[in-house]
């Protein structure tokens, strides 16, 4: 067959959508560009649903969060690396929305429909060839439905113009501080005020820490506010990775994917919407390298009793408010970022190369 002919097979098959078991090995990352390159296929699957991991229980307590026989379901793979999903309600019964940072693409996933290619470019869209973490990671609605994104290759914080159109331009909504252009934006959350709280690590920077292109000495924790200033909250996060509000919003959530101090952060929130002193709420250094544990803390979420959903090694790890590890949904997988999506008690998870999903008793703040 010609390059030609294995080209357009290969974007066919995009398309496609087969019904099967868990899929082979996790494929290979070519230097993907911005528009062109083909994406490798994934796999959709209905219900039922293959399952992966398990539930691991520390404590009592997780029993009124998640059911003795509670299931991981996998509802697609052959993902590169998933991230930032986000739950879309009010067309059809609702999507999924969710970034595959690598092939610069969002996709959609909608139940009976499977997973397909929503918007490419997502995060990168320039015209140079480029390797690594280009597209968008952590995805979020605003209070008038748009989607707003942080782009790893474009450098910035972005919203779409309207949801139902992903080529219907964008706004760009913060690409520099004091100047500077950001690392690469990579989790964000509002806050009930309209302000916009986001995390910026070197991940998206092709050579991260020793990327000649890196305009800041520092990874930060920033604030925009609602009249356009931009806050830098902190930069004593070595690698800020996820984010997320307590239900009353007096205490914001960090994570630090820093394999030296793999931690999630707890800063109380002052009047002013700044940060006071922080503290390390919950600490998984001693697991980083361990077969059992792979991966780094990342994306969270807060339930409505303000249980802490924290992604990291191995699956999602679950802490009460005062820190204390109530158990795991254990992937298995190096596990990216989750979020609450259906009625609120549905946990949607990026876990490498799979899409999944588990039932809770609970439901995400603000459902």
């Amino acid at each position: 067959m010609s390059k030609l002919s294995l080209i357009t097979a290969s974007l066919l098959l995009v398309s496609l959508f087969v019904v099967a078991g868990c899929a082979g090995p996790k494929p290979a990352v070519p230097p993907y560009v911005a528009t062109d390159a083909p994406i490798d296929p994934i796999v959709s699957h209905s219900a039922p649903y293959p399952t992966i991991g398990s539930v691991i229980r520390k404590d009592g307590r997780l029993d009124m969060l998640l059911d003795a026989d509670a299931k991981i379901e996998v509802l697609a793979e052959g993902f590169v690396w998933t991230e930032g999903p986000v739950w879309v309600s009010g067309f059809a019964g609702g999507h999924l929305l969710f970034s595959d940072i690598p092939p610069n693409a969002i996709y959609k996933w909608e139940e009976g429909q499977g997973a397909s290619v929503w918007m490419r470019p997502s995060g990168y869209t320039g015209s140079t060839p480029r390797t690594g973490e280009p597209g968008t990671n952590g995805l979020i609605l605003d209070a008038g439905g748009r989607l707003v994104a942080c782009a790893h290759g474009d450098r910035m914080v972005f919203r779409l113009n309207c949801i139902c159109d992903p080529q219907g331009g964008r706004t760009v909504l913060a690409d520099k501080y004091m100047g500077k252009r950001f690392n690469s934006p990579n989790d964000l959350v509002y806050h009930s005020n309209g302000d916009l709280y986001f995390t910026d690590p070197p991940y998206g920077l092709q050579k991260r820490m020793d990327d000649p292109a890196k305009e800041l000495d520092f990874q930060g924790v920033y604030r925009l506010g609602t009249d356009g200033k931009i806050t830098l909250l902190t930069d004593k996060v070595t690698r800020p990775n996820g984010i997320a509000f307590s239900p009353d919003e007096k205490t914001l959530y960090v994570a630090s994917s820093d394999p030296k101090l793999a931690v999630w952060h707890s800063f109380p929130v002052n009047d002013d919407g700044t940060l006071g002193e922080g503290k390390v709420f919950a600490d998984f250094t001693d697991k980083f390298g361990k077969p059992e544990f792979p991966g780094l803390p990342d994306g969270l979420k807060v339930d409505k009793d303000g249980n802490l959903w924290a992604t990291g090694p191995g699956g999602v790890h679950i802490f009460a408010p005062d820190g204390t590890h109530l158990g795991s949904v254990a992937t298995g997988q190096k596990t990216a970022n989750c979020a609450w999506g259906e009625d609120g008690s549905v946990l949607y998870i990026a876990a490498d190369m799979y899409l999944a999903r588990i039932q809770t008793k609970t439901k995400g703040a603000g459902w």
